[in-house]
């Protein structure tokens, strides 16, 4: 489904695919991506949110930290960039 900004982050915490005007924020409904960073994953029906801001400790652009600040608005946790790369990058 295309949509704006907002209703890729509410068809992320549906569980739903959605990709934004652009393409540029996108999600199969389980997991979440910022340029096809993976900014967001669905753990035990929880959405979590890797914090890949200034702030948070690893700025990828600025783009993608309004789309974690978005997602974070839909999200149950916040995890540090580190934390969630390691645990959900698929690779060790």
């Amino acid at each position: 489904m295309r949509t704006n900004n907002r209703g890729v982050f509410r068809a992320w915490s549906c569980g739903q695919e959605a990709h934004s005007n652009n393409s540029n924020l996108t999600t199969n409904g389980a997991d979440l991506y910022s340029y096809g960073l993976k900014i967001g994953v669905t753990a035990d029906r929880a959405k979590i949110v890797g914090d890949f801001t200034s702030p948070g400790g690893r700025f990828a652009s600025v783009t993608t930290s309004c789309h974690v600040n978005g997602a974070k608005t839909v999200a149950d946790d916040v995890w540090h960039p580190a934390t969630f790369q390691y645990t959900f990058s698929g690779s060790r």
